[in-house]
């Protein structure tokens, strides 16, 4: 089942009146339960096309497609909900509010969908103990390593059943050890829930474990296997 589709997906800056053509006619298909890797040299577009697929930016031209709902051709407003209650984000700066506790880190998104505050809190539980931190959930995040602050962030972006999650560098701040720890919980999600994954990364532990990788240069899907 096709969970997202791109056509043709342009987008360029300008630089001292010079265009950079960030992503250069894109088309791709994501299926449910892909653990995909999008890699290329500092410039390929990688993040740029994971901002669009999150509705972070919008393209030039082309269009995203998240189920049967266009993304590009939506108002905002509608766009932050949409994104709100369809894609969980992992960045590589943990992201996570600092005065708040690990559980109540992962509990925000579903406050902000109206969740009730029963589900909120099983879920919160569940998903922390999924990621290894069931003993940590009172923990704020300088109490916690950068490894274990990044699973937070995966239990934060599974918690409102998102169709997909997008995870930019998700291991570029972590020891070797933290990252293959990360890895194979997100592998074992992906296998045991069918989570869909795509993640933009540098790094080759990460392409090691996808099952798909697609590979940019210069805006352009060069090689997709």
């Amino acid at each position: 089942m096709n969970i997202i589709s791109i056509e043709e997906l342009r987008k360029s800056y300008h630089d001292s009146e010079v265009a950079v053509h960030a992503l250069n006619g894109i088309n791709l298909i994501i299926e449910k339960g892909e653990f995909t890797a999008i890699v290329g040299s500092s410039g390929s577009g990688k993040t740029t096309l994971l901002n669009m697929i999150g509705g972070l930016d919008s393209p030039d031209s082309g269009c995203i497609r998240i189920g049967d709902v266009d993304i590009t051709s939506m108002k905002s407003h509608k766009l932050i909900d949409f994104r709100l209650r369809n894609i969980g984000f992992v960045f590589q700066s943990f992201n996570l509010i600092p005065v708040l506790t690990a559980f109540e880190n992962v509990e925000f998104i579903m406050n902000l969908q109206g969740v009730k505050k029963e589900e909120r809190r099983k879920r919160s539980t569940e998903l922390l103990d999924a990621v290894g931190l069931g003993k940590r959930l009172h923990s704020r995040p300088s109490k916690l390593s950068g490894g274990q602050q990044q699973r937070v962030a995966v239990a934060r972006a599974l918690a409102s059943h998102p169709r997909f999650i997008l995870a930019d560098e998700p291991t570029a701040n972590l020891d070797s050890v933290s990252a293959r720890n990360l890895l194979e919980i997100m592998d074992k999600l992906n296998q045991d829930e069918q989570i869909t994954y795509i993640f933009s990364t540098h790094d080759q532990r990460v392409v090691n474990k996808a099952h798909r990788v697609i590979v940019l240069e210069d805006g352009m899907v060069v090689r997709d296997e």
